[in-house]
């Protein structure tokens, strides 16, 4: 019985939770005033303005002498943009097509160009300026600039082969977007600087003792590549996926982007700003779920190890639990022997 008493007490002490000490008291102190600015600026300039739009989205906003004039309508904007909108759905879907086709190449690239630029040459720094001065330079006005006088693509002659052949093999729907991508090829390659840098920066941790031995050992270049180089930036892919699909659908040359503008300054009665904003919505759900899709292709999987890991500790509780169990019947047949003597 003293045995039963004290292995339950060891149990309580067990279960007892553990409070924190001065110090980690003062740590998370401390680490909660440093993300207290990150928080109010969240707040303020993300939370307040997406419940705010997303009220607009919910009315029909007109100017008058008095200021903004609300008159709620519920989800009639969504309904109009889907039912009535001919520029909307199908800007839609060719924004759809050539992002999922873009985002990809884009990445390709800025991994083989981060792949070269880690290597040993003269003149390294030089090459890297020279990709990263796109992201500088061909920004805003200026990119439209260099578009409109066909800087950003390739010759007419070229586009118009490649349209041919890809309409010969593709449906329309499909061939439009694949198109449009050949033909601002250069302009698309000119978004890849920050994801080389990303890159350079994750290939630069990797210990160049890792390869040597896989040398020593018999792996080829590009066994080295598959083993060592892609499950180390495997990361720093989705974040470039992720970087490059918000770039891309926020940009200024986006034809979305410009028919939501389009539609905030109309001074037609069924549009305005209610209008626009409840195409901002929709608009920003369709990139989460592409941003979705790109993150169930390249999350990390949990290791096999850490599963097994995981397993063990369940079988451990659960043999403790069984454990447990047995006690207590035990101590409870002690108890009854005892009465049963007495």
């Amino acid at each position: 019985m003293s045995k039963s008493k004290k292995l339950s007490k060891e149990e309580k002490q067990k279960r007892k939770k553990i409070k924190p000490g001065k110090l980690a008291k003062r740590e998370a102190r401390v680490g909660i005033l440093f993300i207290t600015p990150w928080i109010i600026g969240a707040l303020v300039f993300l939370a307040y303005p997406l419940i705010t739009s997303f009220d607009y989205a919910l009315n029909n906003i007109r100017f008058s002498p008095q200021g903004l004039r609300f008159n709620f309508v519920g989800y009639e904007n969504f309904t109009q943009i889907l039912m009535s909108d001919t520029e909307f759905l199908p800007d839609m879907i060719n924004y759809v097509v050539s992002t999922v086709i873009s985002v990809p190449i884009i990445v390709v690239f800025a991994l083989m160009i981060a792949l070269m630029l880690n290597q040993k040459m003269k003149g390294k720094g030089i090459f890297r300026l020279i990709f990263f001065l796109p992201v500088i330079i061909v920004s805003g006005p200026i990119l439209g600039m260099l578009n409109q006088e066909g800087a950003g693509s390739v010759t007419a002659i070229d586009v118009q082969a490649i349209t041919k052949a890809i309409e010969e093999f593709l449906p329309k729907a499909l061939a439009t977007p694949v198109s449009d991508l050949f033909e601002n090829m250069i302009t698309i390659l000119w978004y890849s600087g920050v994801q080389i840098l990303i890159f350079l920066s994750s290939l630069q941790k990797i210990d160049p003792a890792m390869y040597e031995a896989a040398k020593i050992d018999g792996g080829s270049g590009w066994e080295c590549f598959w083993k060592i180089t892609l499950p180390t930036v495997k990361p720093m892919i989705l974040l470039n996926c992720v970087y490059t699909i918000v770039f891309i659908s926020n940009n200024n040359q986006n034809p979305i982007i410009e028919l939501i503008k389009t539609a905030m300054f109309s001074g037609m009665q069924e549009k305005g700003y209610g209008y626009a904003s409840a195409m901002a919505w929709m608009y920003s759900i369709v990139e989460l779920l592409i941003v979705g899709l790109f993150a169930l292709l390249f999350v990390a999987k949990k290791d096999v190890y850490q599963k097994q890991v995981k397993r063990a500790k369940r079988a451990r509780k659960k043999e403790e639990r069984e454990l447990r169990k047995v006690r207590r019947r035990s101590a409870r047949n002690e108890a009854k022997r005892q009465k049963a003597a007495s």
